[in-house]
């Protein structure tokens, strides 16, 4: 990734920072989490990812990145697929039925968390072959979800959801806090990189500290630092991770649980939690901070800032205006996703 290198040395640079190695992972079998789409023919449909630039599936049925359950679980699904002649989608006619798969291993219990996404409003006929494959599966099955996505659009996820079979949520560890995934929920799919990432953050938050974090998902990155927090606020805005966020914190000690509290809504209109923290821990999509929240952050700087991005252009802009109130003092970028020019990078600015 020589372009993604160039930027962050030049960041770095900038900051009078020496460039931070960057942190990898294994190199095979590391996605835990995939969305693959599915199109062809009913007697051979192909399921994948898109061939660059284009709408072409890939069939990709032994991909060596995707956990070995995610290979087999789809092969499976496939052969129900031709077995009750349910027809892929078509995106140039937008018809068919089956769009996309979601498919998630939980890695305590060796299973698979599996969304059908399909081009209905509701599972009409489908039942039977749900009831097939959730036999197929067996003990391979932790969660079965039908999907509606019935719009011309490029979204995944519909907002139509049916549960078929096995557990609502899926279960994670982290630190020995529980962490719970509907399956609507935002997840990482390098789990392992993912959970440096935390170890890191949780190295750069001190002992009683009042913490605020922004898009804070199901609470990977917050919900193992309540121990250590003197009290822990979590913003987040989508429902499933909401969801699977109010689980989480069910499941901790009472005595820590007392110190936790949740903001719903977007980052901006929960801008306000910025004030009296002693540190902000930021993890926004690739477009960056909200304005309100950026504002806020530079009008009443904490302590520390700690940024996890995934939109590096996005850091490197919002850094010009946190330089207003933070240095940065602090670079370190993981491979979440190999084989591309994209990093996750931990940003630590402190308090001018």
């Amino acid at each position: 990734m020589p372009e993604t290198a160039r930027v962050l040395q030049e960041l770095a640079a900038h900051a009078g920072l020496q460039p931070r190695r960057l942190v990898e992972g294994a190199p095979l079998h590391f996605r835990h989490r995939a969305r693959l789409a599915v199109r062809g023919r009913k007697e051979n449909p192909k399921i994948g990812i898109f061939e660059l630039g284009t709408h072409r599936v890939v069939h990709i049925p032994n991909c060596p990145i995707h956990h070995p359950l995610i290979n087999e679980v789809a092969r499976s699904v496939r052969r129900a697929l031709i077995d009750h002649r349910v027809l892929p989608y078509s995106e140039l006619a937008h018809a068919g039925r089956v769009r996309y798969l979601q498919l998630v291993v939980e890695r305590k219990s060796a299973r698979v968390q599996l969304v059908v996404v399909t081009n209905d409003r509701e599972p009409a006929g489908l039942p039977a072959f749900f009831t097939d494959l959730a036999s197929r599966l067996g003990d391979r099955l932790q969660g079965l979800f039908w999907n509606g996505q019935p719009e011309r659009s490029n979204s995944v996820i519909g907002p139509y959801w049916q549960h078929f079979g096995g557990e609502s949520v899926l279960c994670e560890e982290f630190r020995g806090v529980k962490l719970f995934y509907p399956p609507g929920a935002f997840g990482q799919s390098h789990l392992a990189l993912a959970e440096s990432i935390a170890e890191r953050v949780a190295d750069y938050v001190p002992e009683g500290a009042h913490v605020a974090e922004f898009y804070a998902g199901v609470g990977a990155i917050g919900l193992p630092l309540a121990e250590r927090c003197a009290s822990l606020l979590l913003n987040e805005l989508g429902q499933d991770s909401l969801t699977g966020l109010a689980r989480g914190i069910a499941e901790l000690p009472a005595r820590i649980r007392e110190r936790v509290s949740v903001v719903p809504g977007d980052a901006g209109g929960a801008a306000a939690a910025v004030e009296q923290r002693d540190v902000v821990i930021v993890d926004p999509p690739r477009k960056g901070i909200d304005a309100a929240l950026l504002a806020k952050l530079v009008a009443n700087p904490p302590a520390r800032l700690l940024y996890v991005s995934c939109g590096l252009p996005s850091l490197v802009e919002q850094t010009k205006t946190l330089e207003q109130s933070f240095r940065l003092t602090a670079l370190e970028p993981f491979a979440l996703f190999p084989y591309t020019e994209h990093v996750e990078t931990l940003a630590v600015f402190e308090r001018r």
